[in-house]
């Protein structure tokens, strides 16, 4: 099959056409490789936008997912799932918080998220609830979210929006405190700690410190969005983890389940009891083949001690970075290399719309975000020679791109 034939077989014409698809189909993958339908092999530094955190076909994840397909997929949330308590206790275990909520998707976390946020004020006298966004965050597509998220080009053509959020620049307290000041309906700030899709834009950790202050002080709930940085991407189980501070409510979805969905909301004592029975819920969220796809991959995690992997190799690879693209560095092109661990964003001068598909056809996957970031999000179990892999394909198209005419 050409490449024009996987692009016609992998985007249906009964498909809704909501992606800009690249002209491959993949068929499988082992560890950070994986093949397309004609058999060529990629070098997969996506992770399939920070998904796939064990990589692909793992020897432990696998067998343990088979079993559980033996037994129970799915049952609703009418009775007890025994994996759905011992998730909730490791995640309580690992983040200092409290009690949890499963659902399926990062947006459904992050709209819960907000439900909360919401019922917060409300069951403080509280008629419309404000809730501090920032400029460049994404939180989802749905209606809410997408009222949360700074992207005007995603929020385009979906208004009215949603009312009861401000808006606010990253790291700046000062200006958080302004926005804000005498403002008796605010309930809440919600920050990625690592922004994604607005171009892996990392928040200070002097700044978080200071937001966790100042909601104290305010009697506000600090929600922190680690959809895309948590569960061991940074180095650390959660990236605020590095700020050492504890949020009242942490969205988590993505590397969760290494492939199989899976949402969370994480609640500290603040914000673990607003819910109350018939407040919320899902279908889907909590079933037991999600939740044994949880509870393996932290046991995985922690047995291969794939925080410590990611902290090491992610070093390694930004130190390849910088010396492969010194000059580039040095000249403005690359404006910066920023992130922590293996959630990295190289920040271009110029856009670089081609380059996924110039990337793709010399056998590696990463995205661009925000125009001109090229993230990359790969497997926690990656190497450091997979890294210089990484380098060694990328940096060539970049110094290309780079010198080519405006």
């Amino acid at each position: 099959m050409n490449a024009a034939a996987q692009m016609s077989e992998a985007s249906s014409p009964h498909v809704m056409p909501t992606y800009g698809r690249l002209p491959i189909a993949l068929s499988h993958g082992q560890g950070c490789r994986v093949w397309d339908v004609n058999g060529k092999e990629y070098l997969d530094a996506l992770g399939g936008i920070a998904v796939n955190t064990l990589g692909h076909n793992h020897h432990k994840l696998v067998p343990a997912l088979q079993d559980q397909l033996t037994r129970l997929i799915h049952t609703s949330n009418y009775y007890h799932i025994p994996h759905q308590e011992a998730l909730a206790k490791k995640l309580v275990e690992i983040s200092g918080l409290s009690n949890v909520f499963f659902c399926s998707t990062g947006l459904e976390a992050n709209e819960a998220a907000l439900k909360l946020a919401r019922k917060f004020g409300h069951d403080k006298g509280i008629e419309r609830p404000e809730i501090v966004v920032y400029e460049k965050a994404f939180h989802g597509r749905s209606i809410a979210t997408l009222s949360a998220t700074g992207n005007i080009k995603v929020q385009a053509g979906f208004g009215p929006l949603v009312e009861g959020f401000i808006r606010v620049p990253l790291n700046d307290i000062a200006s958080l405190e302004a926005a804000t000041a005498g403002n008796p309906n605010l309930v809440a700030v919600f920050m990625e700690a690592i922004q994604g899709e607005g171009g892996v834009n990392p928040m200070h950790m002097d700044y978080l410190r200071q937001v966790r202050a100042l909601c104290d002080q305010r009697d506000w709930l600090l929600m922190i969005d680690e959809v895309q940085c948590g569960m061991g991407r940074t180095g650390k189980w959660f990236a605020h983890q590095w700020a050492g501070i504890l949020p009242d409510v942490m969205p988590l979805a993505k590397g969760l389940g290494s492939g199989v969905p899976v949402g969370a909301v994480v609640a500290g004592p603040k914000a673990a009891h607003i819910f109350k029975t018939g407040n919320h819920g899902t279908t889907f969220g909590g079933n037991p083949l999600a939740m044994r796809a949880g509870l393996e991959t932290i046991r995985i995690m922690e047995e291969d001690d794939l925080l410590g992997n990611a902290s090491r190799v992610g070093a390694h690879l930004v130190a390849g970075l910088r010396q492969a693209l010194a000059a580039e560095l040095s000249s403005g092109g690359v404006k910066e290399i920023r992130g922590l661990g293996l959630m990295l964003g190289i920040d271009l001068a110029k856009p670089c719309p081609g380059l996924m598909q110039q990337c793709l056809e010399q056998g590696l996957l990463i995205s661009v975000t925000a125009d001109s970031v090229i993230r990359l999000v790969p497997p926690l179990i990656m190497s450091t020679a997979e890294a210089d892999e990484v380098v060694a394909i990328l940096c060539p198209l970049v110094k290309k791109l780079l010198a080519a005419e405006p």
